[in-house]
C-alpha cells in the first residue's frame, strides 16, 4: 500500500541531504581557491588597507598579508627579491621605476588615492591652524618622514621651504627624521617631538575629526601625492593580485572607505594599459 506520508518525508530528507552536499562542496571549493596575497603598503596606508582587507575578504574570501615601511624601503625590498604580490606605495615615482625595471607587470599601474598632509600634535592648543607653531622660539623638535625614502617627507620639505623655515629648523636642529610617515607620527605620540608632518589618514577618526592638534595644509604649498599601485612581476599569484586591484579601483564600498580615511580618490586612473 502506497505511504505517501512516508514517501514525502524521504523526499524532504533527500532534498536537504542534497542541499547540504551542494552547500558543503561550494564552501569546500571556495576555501580551496581563497589565497593570500602578500601586499607592500607604504605606512601612511596601513590602517586603512586592514579595513579594506575585510571587505575584500568578505566579498571575494581572499586574505591580505600586509608588509608596511616607508615606500623607499618597501622598493628596495623589491628590488632584492622580497616576495610580494602587490605594492601599494605613498607615490609614483617608484612604482612607475618597477615597471621600467620589468620588476612589475605593465598595465596594472594606478593612483588608488591621493594624499593630504597635515602638521599634528596628540595635545591640544599645540598646533594652529597656520602653521604657526612652526616660528615659535620655544618649539623644541618636529618630525618629518626622511625625504630620502618617504613621499611625505619630500611634501613637508616643499611646505618649510615655502615657508621660508627649512634652514632655519636645520640650523636650529630641530628638526628630526623618521625612517617613515609611521615613525615620525609616532615620535609626536611619544612626545619626542612637539608635532610631525604626518598623513590626514593615520588620525582622522569615523566621525572625520582629528584629536588632538592640527594644520590641515593647503595642497599648494607641495606637490600632490598621486600614491600607485601595481601587480609585481615575481607574484605566483597574478591573478588574485590583478583582482585584487580591480576591486580597489571600482568597488564603491572599497572608495568610500579609501575616501573616509581622509584622502582623495583619485581623480582618473594612471593606468599605463
Amino acid at each position: 500500500m502506497f505511504n505517501r506520508r512516508a514517501w514525502l518525508r524521504r523526499g524532504v530528507w533527500r532534498s536537504l541531504a542534497t542541499c547540504f552536499l551542494s552547500t558543503s562542496f561550494v564552501c569546500t571549493a571556495q576555501t580551496a581557491h581563497a589565497e593570500e596575497l602578500n601586499v607592500a603598503v607604504a605606512a601612511n596606508f596601513l590602517g586603512t588597507l586592514q579595513k579594506l582587507a575585510v571587505l575584500f575578504q568578505r566579498a571575494q574570501g581572499h586574505t591580505i598579508v600586509p608588509s608596511s615601511g616607508s615606500s623607499g624601503q618597501l622598493y628596495a625590498q623589491i628590488q632584492r627579491g622580497a616576495p610580494f604580490d602587490v605594492l601599494l606605495s605613498a607615490d609614483a615615482e617608484r612604482p612607475a621605476k618597477l615597471e621600467a625595471e620589468g620588476l612589475a607587470v605593465k598595465g596594472t599601474r594606478f593612483t588608488y588615492a591621493r594624499g593630504r598632509l597635515i602638521l599634528w600634535s596628540p595635545k591640544p592648543g599645540v598646533v594652529d591652524s597656520a602653521g604657526g607653531v612652526l616660528k615659535r622660539s620655544d618649539l623644541q623638535f618636529v618630525a618629518l618622514p626622511d625625504p630620502k625614502v618617504a613621499p611625505y617627507g619630500v611634501a613637508a620639505e616643499q611646505v618649510l621651504t615655502a615657508l621660508k623655515l627649512l634652514a632655519p629648523l636645520r640650523a636650529a636642529s630641530k628638526i628630526v627624521l623618521g625612517e617613515s610617515v609611521g615613525q615620525a607620527h609616532q615620535f609626536a605620540v611619544s612626545g619626542h617631538a612637539d608635532c610631525a608632518f604626518i598623513a590626514l589618514a593615520q588620525v582622522i577618526d569615523p566621525a572625520g575629526k582629528v584629536p588632538g592638534s592640527s594644520w590641515q595644509i593647503p595642497e599648494s604649498l607641495y606637490s600632490r601625492i598621486d600614491q600607485d599601485a601595481l601587480v609585481l612581476s615575481a607574484s605566483q599569484k597574478q591573478a588574485v593580485a590583478r583582482a585584487f586591484l580591480t576591486w580597489l579601483r571600482s568597488d564603491r564600498a572599497a572608495l568610500d572607505t579609501i575616501r573616509s580615511s581622509g584622502y582623495a580618490n583619485a581623480d582618473k586612473a594612471t593606468s599605463t594599459q
